[in-house]
């Protein structure tokens, strides 16, 4: 499995909805509140060979109450 990690920034007052919503939908392993220009931290796992913008585009970017993300893509963990 592939990690990288998404920084969620949500509509005024919609943060719980889309964590609530990322939880729903059961494809983030990890979904944490955040300080800053982001409100969301979400860690996903896809399968190796998947694309990760198309992944982010198909399956993130469409629930309702995001307003911008930004992918983080690691490389390995120690």
């Amino acid at each position: 499995m592939v990690p990288f990690f998404v920084q969620i920034k949500c509509q005024l007052g919609k943060s719980y909805e889309v964590a609530n919503a990322l939880a729903d939908a059961e494809i983030a392993s990890e979904i944490y509140s955040t300080a800053g220009e982001f409100d969301l931290l979400a860690k996903f796992y896809i399968e190796p060979g998947t694309d990760i913008g198309h992944f982010v585009n198909e399956r993130v970017q469409i629930l309702p109450g995001i307003q911008d993300t930004r992918t983080i893509i690691t490389f390995k963990a120690f």
